[in-house]
């Protein structure tokens, strides 16, 4: 089988969120079990760091990273990211391909990739990754609704299913625009191995003295209006009210200077916070809050080891890549019930799921806190579920499955 997958940004540029690492996971996998992977994707964010415009090599999958202009930026960050290399490239080679993988919806690499696969009737399933929730469409729908109806909704329908990451994305985002495609459920999946060897908590402390002997509250995800930091801050002011031997360590990059509204709600309830990214302050000994800045490879497995709860109280949230990796280092989670993963975990009783207001991540929190012995269900669940669910072998030989299905009944209808 020859896959063309084609994404607006992909791996190593991690700024831009779950589907850049998750989908370079599935890729390796499905280059281990046989599976011929091509990439289409930009250079954003990487000028200077990947070769622009010519085929690399990265862990097995074949990736070109197209240059792009910045054109319409009223879209998205880095504008419509249109690029005539990469639709030279489309409408030259895609014909060569069995099977095109589009991600994320708001691009022109999408519409472009989903345009010359209709044209060549070559089948192609289409991955949203969250972008067509209720919640998140709602935001900005001034400029979506139009773009949806002019442009979105074609590739949508055009395509020979919906790969959607979770129950709730696919139960949600189907009756929200009355979709009738074919749905493939498969979630995200992990390199269980990268969790399996983990450092030492005085590792981490050594960086940062801050957490030495303190109960560790970890926050790990971009810091933008999505992730719920706002009743997370809050929480945790009413937490540490009950007891001093707390730490929340938050882990991330910036969004758009998000960071400087949370640390206005710290100073708000009265605590102080270093930042590591920016030295901006340092209160001494007298510090509840450390920002890390985003953290990547083993530093990131070091946080998540020498910590004692994950939390994400997310607003909106896909997936939540966070969570599961928690789950893989044995850590008890707290997530909101607007993270996709959620009925995963409450059904298989691996972690805490609240609503999304202070007191009751406040409630969860403690509540993990206070009983030893949860946390320690809690993390052993949350394991099993990460070994038997997110296991990215596994989810690879879902995905195959799934694209063979898609490919034999392509083959059916052609003939006829």
């Amino acid at each position: 089988m020859k896959l063309l997958t084609v994404i607006p940004n992909y791996w190593p540029a991690f700024l831009h969120g779950g589907p850049v690492i998750s989908v370079h996971y599935l890729n390796k996998a499905l280059v281990r079990k046989g599976i011929d992977v091509t990439v289409y994707t930009t250079n954003v964010d990487l000028a200077g760091k990947v070769p622009p415009d010519e085929e690399v090599n990265i862990d097995g999958v074949k990736v070109t990273y197209f240059t792009f202009l910045n054109l319409f930026e009223f879209i998205a960050p880095f504008g419509w990211q249109f690029s005539w290399r990469m639709t030279q490239a489309l409408k030259e080679k895609l014909k060569a391909f069995d099977l095109i993988y589009i991600v994320t919806i708001w691009s022109y690499p999408t519409t472009v990739a989903a345009y010359y696969s209709r044209l060549y009737r070559k089948p192609y399933v289409l991955a949203p990754r969250g972008m067509l929730y209720p919640e998140t469409f709602s935001k900005k729908a001034w400029k979506k609704w139009p773009y949806y109806h002019l442009v979105a909704r074609k590739d949508l329908e055009g395509a020979s299913a919906i790969h959607y990451t979770t129950e709730d994305e696919a139960k949600k985002t189907h009756s929200f625009l009355g979709l009738n495609n074919p749905t493939i459920i498969v979630p995200n999946g992990i390199e269980l191995s990268e969790f399996s060897d983990l450092a030492d908590r005085e590792q981490l402390e050594v960086r940062y003295p801050h957490l030495k002997d303190k109960k560790t509250i970890l926050f790990l995800g971009r810091i933008n209006w999505k992730k719920g930091l706002d009743i997370l801050v809050k929480a945790y002011a009413m937490l540490i009210k009950d007891r001093k031997d707390l730490h929340l360590f938050i882990v991330g990059p910036d969004e758009k200077g998000y960071s400087e509204k949370v640390k206005r709600w710290i100073r708000k309830y009265g605590m102080n916070y270093i930042d590591y990214g920016l030295r901006d302050k340092d209160y001494g000994e007298d510090v509840q809050v450390t920002f890390t800045g985003m953290l990547t490879g083993k530093e990131k497995i070091e946080a998540y080891a020498a910590s004692d709860i994950f939390v994400l109280p997310s607003y909106s949230e896909n997936f939540g890549m966070s969570a599961v990796e928690a789950m893989a280092c044995g850590l008890p989670v707290v997530i909101s019930n607007k993270v996709g993963i959620y009925k995963e975990i409450e059904r298989n009783k691996a972690g805490i799921v609240i609503d999304t207001d202070a007191k009751n991540l406040y409630q969860g929190i403690k509540l993990l806190l206070e009983d030893s012995e949860l946390r320690k269900e809690i993390a052993i669940n949350g394991r099993r579920l990460a070994e038997e669910y997110y296991n990215i072998d596994k989810v690879a030989d879902k995905m195959i499955e799934a694209y063979q299905e898609i490919l034999d009944f392509s083959m059916v209808n052609n003939k006829v």
